[in-house]
């Protein structure tokens, strides 16, 4: 069984590479490569990674990743994955985590991820070279290091 960040890359892989205007057709999409899942999870995912609908001449509508549509949100993506450079190590005790970095890297490491607005995170309180992350309850370790890699896909490789 796959993950869920590989589940969520490959929907998003998906959607910038073809016009698929609904679940339905993006769901067989993704059994066909191998990921099972659900209409619901699928909704959930489409909900977590902000896709939208928007206009299509020949189809009425198509979903898009709100990035593919302004380049510099790919430009942030850019800048966000080459912070990851600076991460160091993540603990969890309950549900706060704490990312050690560089030092000089936290707070703009703090800063993206409280842009990205991850449905995980309450808040993030940043230091020099140190990250409170408060997690939402009921969110597992594992579910914040899958949506930090959706931002910062580097992050995989350091997580092991």
């Amino acid at each position: 069984m796959k993950n869920r960040t590989k589940r969520q890359l490959a929907i998003k892989q998906a959607i910038l590479s073809g016009r698929i205007g609904n679940q339905d057709e993006l769901l067989h999409i993704m059994k066909d490569q191998g990921f099972e899942l659900t209409q619901a999870t699928l909704s959930r995912d489409l909900r977590i990674l902000k896709v939208a609908k928007v206009s299509d001449q020949a189809l009425g509508y198509i979903y898009a990743i709100p990035e593919s549509l302004n380049s510099e949100n790919q430009r942030e993506n850019s800048r966000v994955n080459f912070l990851a450079d600076g991460f160091r190590d993540l603990q969890f005790s309950g549900n706060l985590a704490v990312m050690r970095t560089v030092p000089g890297y936290a707070s703009s490491l703090a800063v993206a991820i409280d842009k990205a607005e991850l449905y995980e995170i309450i808040g993030t309180i940043a230091g020099d070279d140190t990250i409170l992350i408060i997690m939402r309850e009921g969110v597992s370790p594992g579910d914040l290091k899958n949506s930090l890699i959706l931002i910062m896909p580097k992050l995989e490789e350091k997580f092991g």
